[in-house]
């Protein structure tokens, strides 16, 4: 995003019905709302909970998040936890501390610079990609800490785009027991953000996952969401050929980056692969309620 932009006004390929044109990312978000509220209130029920946990960046994703799950569960059950690294923009802790005060959910800081530097330092570690990925696997070990504390059920904050293109750290940022934003595009965060009422300053600010100063998600990936979203509604939701996307408009060098990270980031998608050796195999013949002798 760049200047005034609002990320809702994404300049769509739209199609032609019947004189009716349509956003083919377009949701009904009152309706998805409803689905999601009731998804987080069955899903902490059913694993045994009643409370839940989530990290709060400031960002869109998990004040989305945050507000889903304060309405499924009721503000006093949610615990909002603020994690900041000594870089940290001050700016987001602000933001979050704002969605904290909307929805009156319970919130702590815990500031995770002496728990990561020592490793830092410890192993020379000047890159930073690697610093960000433990800072965002500290902050899970932080979370899976207050929700063994609290009883309090682990709630996800990626979404399908970050998921596609593998943009999201394994077993730190991509942790959690639920995710309600995992099917939804960031297209469609900014959309919900709208109709749940989140802050307008956290809605059209760049997206960041704050790992270092300066950060921003588009920088790092080297393209928009609004392009991203549009690329893999129709690569993925619609499964259009290579051929298909070229002709659609979208830059062959576009189509191949977002196809290969696809590709290559399947592993961060699915739970760690079992050898299948027996007729019960865990994640393979035995998921589903019906296999707990329920």
């Amino acid at each position: 995003m760049t200047g005034d932009r609002s990320p809702l006004s994404l300049n769509y390929t739209m199609e032609s019905t019947n004189d009716h044109i349509t956003d083919p990312l377009a949701l009904n978000m009152r309706t998805v709302r409803s689905m999601l509220v009731q998804f987080v209130a069955d899903e902490v029920k059913n694993a045994g909970f009643s409370k839940a946990v989530l990290g709060l960046s400031g960002g869109i994703d998990s004040a989305v998040a945050a507000y889903l799950a304060a309405e499924a569960l009721g503000s006093k059950n949610v615990t909002a936890v603020m994690m900041p690294y000594r870089t940290s923009s001050p700016a987001s802790l602000s933001d979050a501390e704002k969605v904290v005060d909307a929805l009156k959910v319970r919130s702590e800081v815990v500031e995770i610079t002496s728990m990561v530097e020592p490793l830092f330092t410890a192993q020379k570690i000047k890159e930073n990609l690697r610093k960000g990925n433990i800072m965002a696997r500290q902050r899970m070990i932080v979370l899976y800490d207050i929700s063994q504390r609290e009883r309090a059920l682990v709630i996800g904050t990626s979404n399908k785009t970050e998921s596609m293109l593998g943009y999201g750290t394994l077993f730190g940022d991509m942790a959690c027991a639920i995710n309600p934003l995992g099917d939804l595009y960031k297209t469609h965060v900014w959309a919900l953000a709208e109709e749940l009422g989140v802050p307008k300053q956290i809605i059209t600010k760049k997206p960041t996952a704050d790992l270092w100063e300066g950060q921003t998600d588009e920088a790092e990936l080297g393209f928009s969401y609004a392009m991203a979203d549009k690329l893999l509604y129709a690569m993925v939701d619609e499964r259009r050929t290579d051929e298909e996307l070229l002709q659609m408009g979208f830059p062959k060098s576009f189509v191949e980056s977002v196809r290969t990270k696809v590709r290559v980031n399947q592993f961060k998608r699915r739970p760690p692969l079992i050898a299948k050796i027996s007729h019960r195999t865990v994640n393979i013949d035995f998921r589903y309620v019906r296999d707990w002798g329920v």
